[in-house]
């Protein structure tokens, strides 16, 4: 799958990444640092939402993998960064299968194996909803 990317504006501001796997967490930091952002990952929900806390730094997204270690899975994360951040975007991401019914309302879910263009096009759709993602075959 292939995502054209013209016309997409630098996505501006902090973007949390919650995600235990190493390989893949600094993967994701890579694609958020590419469309202009700043990206600060965690291993635990536990602890992105003590930063969130601590911090008074601008958060415009939240990508959450949903089977983290820690007391906060990945779903409960993002209801607790909504209830107290109602402006903050947010992707779920998981290798399980989940019950479309327990993702997070204005959430994006994106099943593992996710590609790049998936993540760049639901990152898109949050922060530029004009953005028109023009998918094709490869």
């Amino acid at each position: 799958m292939y995502v054209n990317r013209e016309g997409l504006l630098p996505i501006l501001g902090g973007v949390i990444i919650v995600e235990d796997d190493p390989t893949l967490r600094e993967l994701m930091v890579d694609i958020v640092e590419e469309v202009g952002a700043e990206a600060l990952a965690f291993e635990t929900a536990d602890d992105a939402l003590t930063y969130l806390l601590q911090s008074h730094e601008k958060c415009r997204l939240v990508i959450a993998d949903h089977g983290v270690p820690g007391q906060i899975q990945g779903t409960e994360f993002i209801e607790m960064v909504r209830g107290r951040w109602p402006t903050i975007a947010s992707i779920l991401t998981s290798g399980a299968l989940i019950d479309p019914a327990s993702v997070p309302p204005s959430t994006i879910y994106l099943h593992k194996p996710w590609s790049l263009d998936d993540l760049i096009g639901a990152m898109a759709s949050l922060l530029q909803p004009g953005f028109q993602i023009q998918k094709a075959q490869e």
